[in-house]
C-alpha cells in the first residue's frame, strides 16, 4: 500500500497501537505479519520472492558463522549472490537485456525475434536485495554476528517503513533496534509525527503539484521548446527530491514512532558545492552501500590513478543501471561518473586536497554550477526513451527565442502561472525550513515544542486533502526502482 493512501491511514494507527500495547516478546511477530501484509497489498504472489531471498540469506549467514574454511565461506557468499541477484536480474533486467539483443539483431536482419516476457517488477526488489546482500557480506567479513532468530532477520529484511523505497538499512543499525525492549516515548511519537508531516508535505504539497508540469514536458518532447525543457528539468529536480526524500521522511517517521531510528538518507543535496559533495548528500544509504561493497573492494582510491578513475566510473555505471533497466539510466550514471572524474582531475591539476571546500562567493558560484550539472543529468534520468532524449536535448540547445510571447507560451504550455510559481517558491522555502528541523531545533532552555496533536492534525489533514482531490493516491517515483 502507498503511504499516501486511505488504507495506510487505517493501517498505521492500528500497527502503532498494537506495538505500544503488546509485550516486547510479541512485538516482532506482530511487526513481521504487518510488514508482509503491507508488501502483499500490491501483489500477494510476489511475497514468495522476498521470502525466498530471506530464507536463503538467513541460512547462508548461519553457515558462514559455523564454517571456518575460507573456500566454503566464499561458496556460501556466491550462492547468496547468485540467488538474490539472479532474482533481481531476471525480473528487473531480463526484458532490457532481451530488447537490447533484439535491437542488435535488428541492425543486421529484418526478422529480429521478440525475446521479451510479460513480467511484473516486484516493488522494492532493488532495495531489499541490497539489504540482504549487505547482511551476508558483513557476516562473511566478521563485522557482525549471524542472526540466529529467523523472525528478527525476516523482520530486518521486510520492515515495512523502509521496505519499498529505502533507506537501505545496515544490519548493525536496524537489527539491535528491532530487539530493543523500550516502549516509544513521548519524544519518539512527537518526532515521528513531525517527520511524517514533513514527508507528506513534500509529497503532496510540492512533488504532486509540480508533477503535471514536468509530465507536459517529458511526455510530449516534440512540443517542448528550449525554455520548457529547462523549466521542466528544474521542476523535475524539485519533484524527485520532494518525492523521494518525502518517502524517506514518512518512513523514518513511522519507524521513529515505534522507537526505531532509520539512517539519514538526504542532507540538503542541492546545496552541494560539487558533484562529489552532492553524492554525499543524495540517497546516502545507496551511496554508502556502493562505497563499502563495490568501490572499496575494487580498490577505491588506494591504487594507481587510472584504476581509481576506472573504479569511479564502474560504480556510477552500476548505480545508473540500479536505478532502472534502460539505456537512459546507464547514460545518466556515466554522466555522473564523468562529472566525478573531471572534478578529481581538476583537483589534482590545482593540487587541491580531496577535502577542499570553497568559501564565500566561490562556494556560491560552485553551488549554482553543481545544480546546473545535476539538473542537466536529470534530463537523461527522466527521459522516457533514447529517442525522446535526443528530441529533448535538441530542443534544449536550439529552440530558443528571446521574446515575451515565447516565454508566456512556454509557461502556459506547462500549466504555470505567476500564482503557481509563487506557490512553488513558498512551498520550497517551507520545505527548506522543515529539512533543517527548524520546528524542533534546540533553543535556549530546551526544545521548541510542537505539540503532538498539532503534528497529527497536520498529517491527517494533508493526507485527506490529497485523497479528496479525486484522483486518488499517486505513487512514489522510486517504487519503480
Amino acid at each position: 500500500m502507498l503511504f499516501n493512501s486511505i488504507e495506510f491511514l487505517i493501517y498505521f494507527p492500528i500497527v502503532a497501537l498494537l506495538y505500544y500495547l503488546l509485550p516486547q516478546k510479541y512485538r516482532h511477530y506482530m511487526l513481521l505479519v504487518a510488514s508482509y501484509w503491507f508488501y502483499m497489498s500490491w501483489n500477494p504472489s510476489l511475497v514468495f520472492l522476498i521470502l525466498f531471498s530471506t530464507v536463503v540469506t538467513y541460512f547462508c549467514g548461519i553457515a558462514l558463522k559455523n564454517t571456518a574454511n575460507e573456500k566454503t565461506k566464499k561458496l556460501y557468499v556466491a550462492a547468496s549472490f547468485i540467488v538474490c541477484l539472479g532474482i533481481l536480474v531476471f525480473f528487473k533486467y531480463y526484458n532490457f537485456l532481451a530488447g537490447s539483443v533484439s535491437g542488435a539483431i535488428g541492425l543486421f536482419s529484418d526478422n529480429a525475434p521478440d525475446l521479451t516476457l510479460s513480467l511484473i517488477l516486484p516493488v522494492g526488489i532493488s532495495f531489499y536485495t541490497f539489504q540482504t546482500l549487505s547482511y551476508v557480506i558483513d557476516v562473511y567479513r566478521g563485522d557482525i554476528d549471524a542472526e540466529r532468530d529467523f523472525i528478527y532477520y525476516a523482520l530486518f529484511v521486510s520492515y515495512f517503513p523502509q521496505l519499498v523505497a529505502g533507506p537501505i538499512e545496515r544490519p548493525e543499525n536496524l537489527l539491535p533496534q528491532l530487539r530493543a525492549s523500550e516502549r516509544p516515548s513521548a519524544d519518539d511519537m512527537r518526532d515521528g509525527l513531525y517527520l511524517m508531516a514533513t514527508g507528506f508535505f513534500k509529497k503532496v504539497a510540492i512533488a504532486d503539484i509540480v508533477a503535471p508540469c514536468v509530465n507536459r514536458t517529458f511526455n510530449y518532447p516534440a512540443d517542448a521548446t528550449g525554455l520548457q525543457v529547462a523549466l521542466g528539468t528544474v521542476l523535475f529536480a524539485v519533484q524527485i527530491y520532494c518525492d523521494f526524500s518525502g518517502y524517506t521522511d514518512i518512513a523514518a517517521g513511522c519507524a521513529r514512532f515505534m522507537h526505531v531510528k532509520l539512517m539519514k538518507n538526504f542532507d540538503l543535496p542541492y546545496s552541494a558545492y560539487s558533484v562529489r559533495d552532492f553524492w554525499k548528500r543524495w540517497h546516502i544509504s545507496l551511496t554508502s552501500w556502493f562505497r563499502d561493497y563495490l568501490y572499496i573492494p575494487l580498490g577505491g582510491s588506494r591504487c594507481c590513478a587510472r584504476r581509481h578513475l576506472f573504479n569511479v566510473m564502474v560504480v556510477f555505471l552500476v548505480s545508473g543501471l540500479w536505478h532502472g533497466a534502460s539505456w537512459t539510466f546507464v547514460i545518466w550514471g556515466a554522466l555522473h561518473g564523468i562529472y566525478q572524474i573531471s572534478e578529481i582531475l581538476i583537483d589534482k591539476a590545482l593540487h587541491r586536497d580531496k577535502m577542499y571546500e570553497p568559501k564565500g562567493v566561490r562556494k556560491a558560484v560552485s553551488t549554482v554550477v553543481t545544480f546546473i550539472l545535476v539538473c542537466f543529468a536529470w534530463i537523461f534520468f527522466r527521459a522516457n526513451s533514447i529517442s525522446d532524449l535526443g528530441v529533448l536535448l535538441g530542443s534544449l540547445f536550439t529552440r530558443w527565442e528571446f521574446s515575451r510571447s515565447y516565454i508566456t507560451a512556454a509557461f502556459r504550455a506547462m500549466g504555470l502561472d505567476l500564482a503557481g510559481v509563487i506557490g512553488i517558491a513558498i512551498s520550497m522555502f517551507v520545505m527548506s525550513r522543515l529539512d533543517r528541523g527548524a520546528l524542533t531545533q534546540e533553543k535556549a532552555g530546551g526544545r521548541s515544542l510542537v505539540p503532538a496533536f498539532v503534528c497529527c492534525v497536520w498529517v491527517v489533514a494533508v493526507s485527506w486533502l490529497m485523497l479528496l482531490r479525486g484522483d486518488g493516491a499517486s505513487s512514489f517515483i522510486y517504487f519503480q526502482f
